[in-house]
């Protein structure tokens, strides 16, 4: 009885140790996101454009919104390079990956007003949004 006693003890006890870290690493993410997002505004409104063009995309192949929001995501990811860095984010790689993402949605937003392709669009647009995750 000792023996299945300590057993249950100690089992319960990794059980216990395991949920807190679990919870504590979340929270710690989730307030990590949020202070980035406060302190960039430029980041949200530019996730806000890239949202509306690209999820209809992903979700239906369609690449009317991009075509429609090209010129608006080459406008913000200009300011958003241009912007001041929040401290978590002032670094070489930061400022090089917005330099490709401001790069990037110019070379959408002019080959939408040419003759780009839907599916040209729609694999610019794809590597714009990596681009986007990259940063966040």
């Amino acid at each position: 009885m000792k023996i299945i006693t300590k057993l249950f003890s100690t089992s319960l006890w990794y059980f216990l140790l395991l949920i807190i870290a679990i919870i504590s690493c979340s929270k710690k993410t989730e307030q990590v996101a949020d202070g980035a997002s406060q302190e960039w505004p430029e980041m949200e409104s530019f996730h806000m454009a890239m949202a509306e063009a690209f999820h209809p995309y992903k979700d239906s192949a369609n690449v009317e919104p991009a075509k429609k929001m090209a010129g608006e995501l080459a406008v913000e990811a200009e300011q958003w390079q241009a912007a001041a860095l929040p401290e978590k984010m002032n670094n070489d790689t930061i400022r090089g990956l917005l330099v490709k993402l401001k790069d990037d949605a110019r070379v959408l937003a002019e080959g939408v007003g040419a003759d780009m392709t839907d599916d040209e669009i729609g694999k610019a647009l794809t590597v714009l949004h990596d681009e986007f995750h990259e940063i966040m």
